[in-house]
């Protein structure tokens, strides 16, 4: 639901509402989620399930996983007030801080870890649409 006064969508979810709105630099106050960093968050998200389903394929034990999502962002492009400024993010980065050890109790090495990366960018379904989105068309109900 919309909520033109407010410059607010609701978004139902499985875990309650959430609530939308723009970020500081665009009008808003900061005390509402901004949907960039949705977009992030749910890559941190996907990002660290299937890190987890990959090395559980893989036969890894994971020891440590912090998952964090970085993105450039340039409001003048949003505002339009720049028409040659991009809208939305650019420059999107999912850094992995991953400590994984094999089933014979030894710690995973660099080629290990580069191939459980690379099968999770590859696997996962946020990092997929971000590097490779499909079709998407905006019409009417």
């Amino acid at each position: 639901m919309v909520d033109q006064q407010a410059l607010t969508a609701t978004v139902p979810t499985w875990s309650g509402e959430l609530v939308a709105g723009l970020h500081p630099a665009a009008g808003g106050d900061g005390h509402l989620a901004c949907s960039a960093d949705i977009v992030l968050q749910a890559l941190v998200a996907c990002g660290g399930v299937t890190l987890a389903a990959v090395a559980t394929s893989l036969g890894l034990d994971l020891r440590k996983a912090e998952l964090t999502a970085r993105a450039t962002w340039d409001a003048r492009g949003t505002l339009g007030v720049d028409p040659e400024a991009p809208v939305g993010l650019t420059g999107v980065e999912l850094v992995v801080d991953v400590e994984a050890w094999t089933s014979d109790g030894i710690r995973a090495g660099d080629s290990v870890i580069d191939r459980l990366l690379e099968l999770t960018e590859k696997y996962c379904v946020v990092a997929r649409t971000l590097t490779a989105p499909g079709t998407l068309e905006v019409r009417r109900a």
